[in-house]
């Protein structure tokens, strides 16, 4: 009875088409700046080396991963993955992004704190993913308004890491923006505008995020709150 809940769209129609703007903008600037070669000819994988070394961080491994996007800096492995189209690609696109992921290897030496703090909800997240809901749905079947909020509550673990993902992936952003430049990587007005575009459109991707997770939180608050 929970699964065709007009109200459910209702709450939800705004993060749909935020997410799908996110994406749009994302996929646009990617392709359009990824066919813009830069005048230093650093592939992203050489960009990071080279920014490794310019910001004295030592000790971190660059791996090239499958997958569109998929780039990331795993800190448990002090390991930064950069998809094929970045790790050898010279455009300004695939130096923004792994710029950006080496931003998270600079927060995690330095010991950055929302990093940390991200770090810590990975696990309690996971778990609540699956258990919230479940204890929604069982708390009303049973009638147990008790057992319906605490799922709430632990649903709403997805909400804080969203929130707490901004800090993060802005910093990091910022810092890939500022190494990019003064390493002289990028050169002209063009190549740090694009950067800048492509940056952007990711951070838009973790606002449309956080706004499903909000809006998805609420909504489960409203249906315990109507059938209470």
């Amino acid at each position: 009875m929970f699964y065709y809940d007009p109200a459910y769209f209702i709450y939800m129609l705004p993060a749909f088409i935020l997410m799908m703007i996110a994406q749009g903008y994302v996929s646009s600037a990617y392709r359009k700046w990824s066919r813009v070669r830069v005048r230093s000819n650093f592939t992203g994988a050489e960009a990071a080396q080279r920014l490794m070394q310019f910001g004295n961080l030592y000790g971190v491994q660059i791996q090239a991963t499958t997958g569109k996007l998929s780039d990331h800096y795993d800190p448990r492995k002090k390991t930064l993955r950069l998809s094929q189209g970045v790790y050898a690609g010279n455009s300004v696109a695939a130096l923004a992004i792994a710029a950006h992921e080496l931003g998270h290897a600079v927060q995690d030496k330095e010991g950055y704190f929302p990093l940390r703090f991200r770090t810590m909800l990975v696990p309690a997240v996971n778990i609540g993913s699956y258990l919230g809901w479940i204890f929604i749905i069982l708390g009303l079947l049973l009638g147990s308004t008790t057992l319906a909020w605490l799922g709430v509550i632990i649903f709403g673990g997805g909400a804080v890491f969203a929130l707490a993902t901004l800090p993060v992936e802005f910093n990091a952003s910022a810092r890939a923006k500022v190494m990019l430049r003064h390493s002289g990587l990028i050169q002209t007005a063009e190549e740090e505008r694009g950067v800048n575009a492509v940056l952007n459109a990711a951070a838009l991707t973790y606002v449309a995020a956080l706004v499903t997770a909000a809006l998805q939180l609420l909504y489960y608050a409203s249906l315990v709150t109507r059938r209470r």
